[in-house]
């Protein structure tokens, strides 16, 4: 039997981190049988943010894909990743959605449940490592280790005797970020093991390059299982090597018994796998050892490149990767894994893109100022929460306390849609896009995101993104341009940040097919002012300070204000979903409404007057 046991993870985290989390079912099923015939211990394939992607990329069923995968795996364990009473979504659940969601996945094809809060609040696991236990299944329990002033040994090992005695079967040492070096990980294996007595397993991203030394250590100080990737979705941002570490470890006391010839042959197909995806590569995903100051965990770097690429900023990820270790900071030091991850890091491309520092902050920092994530591991920095919520109560009890039973509500919110428990699962995860996609389900009109071919340009193929970079021949003289950034428009001029030969420019453009004319009916403006109008279906750009504007491009998910209601300069406006986070657009001004030119659905960019508010 072998010695060291080896946790493979291409089928979740490894794509994740390389290729933000676009893998699609059918490219996973033809290789599950040879995947099934190495002994891996187990094989992460279903969890993180692979449920989301499955519905808000991919267009598939991700309950589906469980069931697929474990009718193509019988003789391997299937290993998910679980947020604790965050389930796989950004908020907490109620007890009775937590048990309710991990009996499904037990029941349709989860051997191994890792379980893990964001806080390393051990309240917000209980229920998670109960409900796995009462399902029959192996209950993971995980210290999220992280690197701060607050951040210790001797914390990380009381965190771990708890998961212990909660009933855990093994003790997950998750190294998100690849922050975990050589030798602290053979103390802190060892201080685990020697106070709790059970199997410890080791997961460390590849970013900074320690991982494989880290986890060498580990094994040398007791450490018996591994998180490895197959070479074609390994290294940087991902997992060591499945490979390299078999090799390493083969002929001593700690061989793991693998065979080379056939896990080389699994990572050939996904090499060639791998090319189907490549718009979703980035340059942020390789060994880059800044990690060990901003902390962006591995599974995170992708799915931010992409993000910020999908609102034209992708040339502000240095400014955005400075800025998360001051958000973190701010806010008590949370370990950087999901959600805290996307919170700090939304909040910190917020800072950069709007040019001011909490100028707008996304509900979901609000509601972790206000204790609703569970217990900050440091102090949090009491301007930000001032300027965030105020004078609001904090939470200081277990944070699903407050929830009462949800399951029943979710249901009648989606009756006639869902066809299953799984179904109402889904959309409980994710409201808003859930719901559609079970609309567009019962429509049969769901389909994925287009996979460009190779050699084709994404501006040519996918109409959301426009050309930044062109050459222009004028009078016989062609320049290079290219475009790095916009401003905020005024009442007749835009500014464009554009490069000209490699020259940093400011261009001004005077768009002359715009006219502002006024409003009628409805919407006409009170006390003879005239008002921004726009075309049926377009909206009218931002030209005074009574226009409401998001901070960057996102979707509305509500609109909270009606004609003729009056408001506060603060009061809440719209809710506008970005980057996976909820931004509450608050009224810039006090006044009355006087247009809505938005709604529910709609994609919005800066530059768009959403709501009109006359000053009273």
């Amino acid at each position: 039997m072998a010695k060291v046991f080896v946790t493979d993870l291409v089928l979740r985290d490894g794509h994740q981190s390389l290729i933000a989390t676009r893998m699609r079912t059918e490219d996973m099923l033809p290789i599950c049988s040879k995947l099934d015939q190495v002994g891996f211990w187990s094989l992460e394939a279903w969890g993180g943010a692979t449920f989301d992607a499955c519905v808000r990329f991919l267009r598939e069923d991700p309950w589906q894909r469980l069931r697929q995968l474990r009718k193509a795996l019988p003789n391997t364990r299937i290993q998910m990743l679980l947020r604790g009473q965050n389930l796989l979504g950004y908020r907490n659940y109620s007890d009775d959605v937590v048990r309710a969601f991990v009996q499904k996945s037990a029941d349709n094809g989860v051997d191994v449940f890792r379980i893990f809060d964001a806080m390393n609040d051990l309240r917000n696991l209980q229920v998670s490592v109960e409900a796995v236990k009462a399902a029959g299944k192996h209950a993971e329990g995980t210290v999220c280790y992280t690197t701060s002033p607050v951040h210790n040994i001797p914390h990380f090992v009381e965190l771990a005797k708890g998961l212990a005695e909660m009933g855990c079967d093994t003790i997950a040492i998750k190294d998100m970020a690849g922050l975990l070096t050589p030798y602290t990980a053979f103390e802190l294996v060892g201080a685990i093991r020697a106070a709790t007595n059970l199997p410890v397993h080791t997961h460390s991203h590849a970013t900074s390059g320690l991982a494989h030394m880290t986890h060498l250590k580990a094994i040398e100080a007791g450490a018996t299982i591994i998180d490895t990737c197959v070479g074609a979705f390994a290294e940087g941002a991902s997992h060591p090597t499945t490979q390299s570490l078999v090799a390493a470890l083969a002929g001593t006391q700690y061989d793991t018994g693998l065979s080379l010839p056939l896990i080389e042959e699994i990572s050939a197909y996904f090499k060639e796998t791998r090319k189907k995806y490549w718009q979703y590569e980035s340059a942020f995903t390789g060994t880059d050892t800044r990690v060990l100051i901003n902390q962006v965990p591995g599974g995170m770097i992708s799915n931010l490149a992409n993000q910020l690429k999908e609102q034209g900023a992708l040339d502000k990820m240095d400014a955005v990767l400075e800025e998360i270790p001051r958000v973190r900071e701010d806010l008590g030091y949370p370990p950087l894994v999901t959600p805290t991850s996307q919170i700090v890091g939304t909040q910190a491309a917020l800072n950069v893109m709007t040019g001011a520092r909490y100028k707008s902050v996304t509900n979901e920092v609000k509601l972790y100022l206000q204790g609703r994530y569970g217990r900050a591991p440091g102090h949090i920095n009491e301007e930000v929460r001032k300027i965030a919520i105020g004078d609001l109560n904090i939470t200081t009890c277990r944070p699903a306390d407050l929830l009462g039973d949800e399951l029943d509500k979710l249901r009648g919110e989606i009756e006639g849609l869902a066809k299953s428990d799984e179904d109402v699962l889904t959309y409980a995860m994710f409201p808003e896009i859930g719901k559609t996609w079970l609309q567009e389900r019962a429509a049969g009109s769901l389909k994925p995101e287009q996979l460009l071919p190779q050699g084709t340009s994404q501006q040519d193929s996918a109409p959301r993104y426009a050309a930044d970079e062109f050459k222009i021949t004028l009078h016989g003289e062609t320049y290079h341009i290219k475009l790095s950034g916009s401003g905020r428009s005024d009442a007749t001029q835009r500014p464009y940040f554009v490069s000209i030969d490699g020259v940093t420019e400011e261009v001004l453009v005077e768009p002359l097919n715009e006219v502002a004319v006024a409003s009628s009916g409805d919407n006409a403006p009170r006390k003879g002012k005239a008002t921004a109008s726009a075309a049926p279906g377009q909206k009218p750009h931002a030209s005074h300070p009574g226009h409401v504007t998001a901070a960057m491009p996102g979707t509305i998910v509500d609109v909270l204000v009606s004609i003729g209601q009056v408001v506060k300069a603060g009061d809440g406006i719209l809710v506008i979903e970005a980057m996976k986070m909820e931004n509450e657009v608050q009224a810039p001004i006090a006044g009355i409404v006087i247009s809505i030119f938005a709604k529910k659905g709609d994609a919005v960019t800066p530059d768009m007057a959403l709501v009109e508010i006359q000053p009273e």
